[in-house]
This record gives structure tokens, sequence and C-alpha cells, in this order.
């Protein structure tokens, strides 16, 4: 586990097939820690969590629903997703106690629709931050860019791609993703150079 930024602490396992870390974060909020999308925990790291304590878990996407429930049951947390993704996250057995809404806010976090790869994809804005969270909308390979998952395992790319461009109005200089690697500074730039091999 490491500190990614103040306030946020980071594991992550590593996909072979893919290349590149698969990334969970918890963000420590006084009225009670958010952890998101977690991957398998080591139990060095579920030690952390449980000490630290998790109030809720949020899910970027139905694909990130990776090691929550055990999370949830360790720590007892509540389990949140957006209803468009939650049928097929509790197809895949996740127990889900919540639901996410666009425009809503979570502890310091803001709920943003980034549908397209699947029809209930968020992001999180981080306001005091200048951060933005992302599960699977971007990617960050190789580190330092942006790049999209194939259009094979999208639901709807169109869709997707104008979903990340409307991420440009938002107020950000660091991106958090869920796979890949993070961008700590000049993130919305580097959004924008994606952005711009987008079909016009």
């Amino acid at each position: 586990m490491e500190t990614i930024l103040a306030d946020v602490l980071a594991w992550s396992w590593f996909s072979e097939p893919h290349n590149y870390n698969f990334n969970s974060m918890l963000i420590s909020d006084t009225a009670g820690n958010l952890c998101i999308d977690p991957v398998e925990p080591t139990d060095e790291v579920m030690r952390e969590l449980v000490r630290r304590g998790v109030s809720r878990i949020l899910l970027t996407n139905r694909n990130h629903v990776r090691a929550a429930n055990r999370v949830r049951e360790r720590t007892g947390a509540r389990s949140f997703i957006h209803p468009d993704d939650a049928t097929y996250a509790k197809s895949q057995g996740a127990v889900i106690d919540g639901e996410l809404h666009a425009g809503e806010k979570i502890g310091p976090l803001e709920v943003i629709s980034v549908s397209g790869k699947s029809p209930g994809e968020v992001a999180f804005l981080w306001p005091a931050r200048r951060g933005l969270i992302v599960g699977d909308a971007v990617i960050g390979d190789p580190p330092g860019h942006l790049k999209l998952l194939r259009e094979s395992v999208m639901d709807d790319p169109p869709r997707l791609r104008r979903s990340i461009q409307q991420l440009l109005a938002l107020d950000f200089d660091t991106i958090l993703v869920g796979d890949g690697v993070s961008v700590l500074g000049d993130a919305k730039a580097r959004l924008r150079e994606l952005v711009d091999t987008f079909p016009k």
C-alpha cells in the first residue's frame, strides 16, 4: 500500500495479460473512508483496511467488482454501483447495498457519468484535490499517457468518446486510474491529447 496523493492510499495487482496494474484506492474522509474498485488485498493491506475502517465501497463499473465482497465482509462497508451496471455485477456474485447516481456527492467526491464502455460507468470528481478518479473510461498506459480499452469490450464506443470529451469541461489536474499508471500532473492536457485522436 502506498500514498499517491494526500489522503489517498493505493494498492495494486499486476495483470500479466494486460501488462499493467489494476489499482484500488482508499480515500480518507472524516465522514467515513471510501474504497474504490478494490483488487484482492494482501493480508497486510487487508489488516490496514480493517484498522483504518471502510465506510463505503464505490464501484466505477460492472467489471470492477474485484474483491469488493471480501473487503465488505471484513470491514462492514457497504457496496455501491450505478443501477445500470448493478444487474451484471450481481450476476457475477457482487453484493450491492446501494446505488450511485450522476451528480450525487459522496464525501469529497462527486459522481460523474462516463457511460459507454458499460451503461453505468462512472468517474469521481474530487474538487478539493483537482482530481478525477476513473475506472475503465480511460487507461493509464503507457505511463504518462491515456488510452481507451479496445472497442471490442465496449458496449457503445461513440458514447464513451462523447463521455470522455465532456470530462474536459471539469476542473482537474490529476487522473487516478483503475487500470495502468495514474497521471499526477497536467492530466487534462493528457486527456485532451487522447480526445484529439477521436474520429471527427
